[in-house]
């Protein structure tokens, strides 16, 4: 992966192959503008291309009040259709190269995610909370809809019956309701929250990563297939593996009773 600048994203890498990536707009709670729609595709977009040594992803946002409060309102106010059709076209651009990332994605929900927000969290892998982190798909309050996949997405996560009720009510939940629900598989401890998360992006990170691309491959697809074509997808995925240097190194590395150290090949 080429190294630039964002101006609404801040990229560090951890321990060679772990990518912590920062929505960068504190003072406006992280909402998602037009600039930092084109940020996320292009990140998005170019870990697709070349991940480089990048083997997770640990999406958060800056500051402990919010993850992303959903798309920047300011900005918003006053566009015209046709502008806002074309902002909108390069939302959907950003989804679907999050969506398409092979790279796994945990995001660290620091604070609210809101609206779009959410969505973006949504189009994560899994994701962990700080117990005060908020969250609502909020946008037929404001005469839309979810447009970032949020009707999709979100039934997935917690069943048709609960979305309708997230969805059509506007209403925010709390983190142990995100929790419970599915939204979120862990809510960690005040001040733990980027610690737990980088020891599990490490673990992932520690693995095989061409196995690992497989498998979240395989698992994506096994949501849009009955049993027996998902099966034969994965046993596509799985031959995928059967000829690296990775898979021998891991079968020696057991025999030999020692940690692996995969090469991606």
């Amino acid at each position: 992966m080429q190294t630039r600048d964002y101006e609404t994203l801040t990229l560090e890498t951890v321990d060679e192959h772990v990518l912590v990536v920062t929505l960068d707009r504190p003072d406006v709670r992280n909402a998602l503008n037009t600039q930092m729609g084109f940020d996320l595709r292009d990140l998005w977009t170019e870990l697709y291309r070349d991940a480089g040594g990048a083997r997770c992803v640990i999406l958060t946002g800056r500051g402990d009040k919010a993850f992303c409060a959903g798309g920047d309102l300011k900005e918003r106010n006053g566009m015209s259709d046709d502008d806002w059709r074309r902002q909108h076209a390069l939302f959907e651009q950003m989804v679907r190269a999050q969506m398409d990332c092979p790279v796994p994605i945990l995001a660290a929900v620091n604070g609210a995610a809101f609206a779009g927000g959410l969505e973006i969290l949504l189009g994560c892998d899994f994701a962990y909370a700080a117990p005060h982190a908020r969250f609502a798909l909020t946008e037929v309050t404001l005469g839309i809809i979810p447009g970032a996949a949020g009707t999709q997405t979100l039934p997935r996560a917690i069943g048709l019956r609960r979305a309708k009720e997230v969805v059509l009510t506007g209403r925010p939940f709390s983190a142990e309701d995100a929790l419970a629900w599915g939204v979120v598989n862990r809510v960690c401890a005040d001040g733990k929250l980027m610690d737990e998360a980088l020891e599990t992006a490490r673990a992932i990170a520690g693995n095989a990563p061409i196995s690992v691309r497989q498998a979240k491959k395989s698992m994506n697809a096994s949501v849009q297939m009955d049993l027996k074509n998902g099966y034969d997808f994965e046993i596509e995925a799985y031959n995928r593996t059967v000829g690296t240097e990775d898979r021998i190194e891991g079968i020696r590395a057991f025999n030999e009773k020692r940690k692996p150290v995969y090469k991606g090949r």
